[in-house]
């Protein structure tokens, strides 16, 4: 399965189920995918990725938020209550996508085809906190994998980005 295939509905107030188009990594865009909480020591790190996403944006890069709530019950929230957060308190304008598991038996296919991704330490298995980040290619493909503790605008992110865009 292509990292583009999977199914993954936005972040949105409407009533679950509705018909929606999916937020997967598009090919032909280098995409971020960071899982997200309202209430973590890293939130701050939405700052640096809403910088990450407007430096970016018109060169084929775009961050992917995606809610989680699996790490100490960080991300509580309704759809709605994330949205105004994320929007209000750090002008979000990346996409969020609908809450989901990111480890154990309800993790979401997305997820289940980027934990096999080594990072730079070797490390592969399940994400490990809030804000783990994995940079897909625009051929699809997952480039890089970031710990928690990595900051979006660290000179390792930044220079897998720049590398991974498109031509």
């Amino acid at each position: 399965m292509s990292l583009s295939d999977v199914q993954i509905a936005p972040l949105t107030a409407d009533s679950p189920g509705s018909e929606q188009a999916s937020l997967a990594p598009r090919p032909g865009v280098a995409t971020l995918v960071v899982n997200v909480a309202s209430k973590c020591g890293l939130t701050p790190q939405y700052e640096g990725l809403e910088r990450l996403q407007k430096r970016y944006a018109d060169r084929g890069f775009t961050v992917l938020g995606v809610p989680c709530n699996q790490f100490a019950g960080q991300e509580p929230g309704s759809s709605s209550e994330i949205a105004q957060f994320c929007s209000a308190t750090y002008g979000v304008s990346f996409p969020l996508t609908e809450k989901v598991e990111v480890n154990g038996p309800g993790r979401h296919p997305l997820y289940a085809e980027l934990v096999e991704v080594p990072d730079a330490q070797g490390y592969t298995g399940d994400i490990r906190w809030n804000f783990e980040k994995f940079l897909i290619g625009p051929g699809g493909t997952v480039v890089a994998r970031f710990g928690p503790q990595t900051e979006p605008e660290s000179d390792e992110v930044v220079s897998a980005i720049e590398a991974a865009l498109p031509d």
